[in-house]
């Protein structure tokens, strides 16, 4: 297994490819996914365009194309989730960063598919897009416990359904996400769906809207979740139940009655469960 490994964005990325890595110039290109985006939308670069923005130097219809097509499809998907999802600061700030980071890992995808690279899992910071296999095995991944980094809640297989899982949360950098009023709180949220946008917005939008969110969250779309609340319980949809898998590679052999979360798919904590 190689692995190529860079940072960008604030956050490190490391593409894992189970043969020979693609040549110098394609990994090039894909540094270039991300670096390309982060200096147009990071609020951390005084001179992009974002930032200009920010402090008024231009207003959103002097940006270009770019800035105004990633502005609208924030705010499409802050229509489609009721509100739950925002470009918007609480002062008022456009911070497209929930939206930009999830284009770059898709567009570093496409220049592996269009190189003819097959088979490859880019993780961004716990975000993660994978494509084909491990040597022809699915590719496995974690989600981590929130109350302890070094532990493992459960693995799945990015296979099926589900290419994409993206990770929300607040164990790493705090309280970070703009909830809504009503919600009622999960301090961590995993989204699985078939394509890295949706899972990394959903993911957000659940855990700024609570169960309401997720509830409208996965009847409107084909996504699966695992969500933790401040008391360590679990709320999971029924796919993720089934297909679910622990990291000692024990199955539960959990049968869902529906994909929609409900008071009936509730869980303790994992050190609960019994068993390894």
């Amino acid at each position: 297994m190689a692995t190529e490994t860079f940072e960008t964005m604030g956050t490190v990325v490391s593409i894992a490819f189970p043969a020979t890595p693609p040549t110098p110039d394609v990994m090039e290109q894909v540094r270039g996914s991300f670096s390309s985006l982060d200096q147009r939308f990071s609020l951390y670069r005084p001179l992009s365009e974002i930032s200009r923005v920010a402090r008024g130097e231009l207003t959103v219809p002097q940006t270009g194309p770019a800035f105004r097509d990633a502005y609208a499809q924030a705010l499409h998907w802050r229509s489609l989730t009721h509100g739950a999802f925002t470009p918007h600061r609480p002062d008022g700030v456009i911070d497209l960063s929930g939206l930009v980071k999830a284009h770059a890992i898709d567009a570093a995808g496409r220049v592996l598919l269009r190189a003819g690279v097959p088979d490859w899992m880019i993780n961004a910071g716990g975000d993660i897009l994978a494509h084909g296999s491990a040597k022809g095995q699915a590719w496995r991944v974690g989600i981590v416990d929130p109350s302890n980094r070094l532990a493992l809640l459960a693995a799945v297989e990015l296979t099926g359904p589900w290419s994409a899982i993206a990770t929300s949360g607040t164990s790493e950098r705090g309280d970070h996400i703009w909830r809504l009023p009503h919600a009622t709180g999960f301090s961590q949220v995993s989204v699985l769906a078939r394509d890295i946008v949706s899972a990394d917005v959903l993911a957000t939008a659940i855990l700024a809207g609570g169960v309401e969110t997720l509830n409208h969250a996965t009847d409107s779309w084909d996504i699966d979740a695992v969500c933790t609340d401040a008391a360590g319980s679990l709320t999971m949809t029924g796919r993720v139940r089934r297909r679910l898998t622990d990291p000692d590679h024990q199955g539960r052999g959990w049968v869902p009655s529906t994909n929609r979360p409900t008071s009936a798919h509730r869980f303790p904590r994992r050190d609960e469960f019994g068993g390894p």
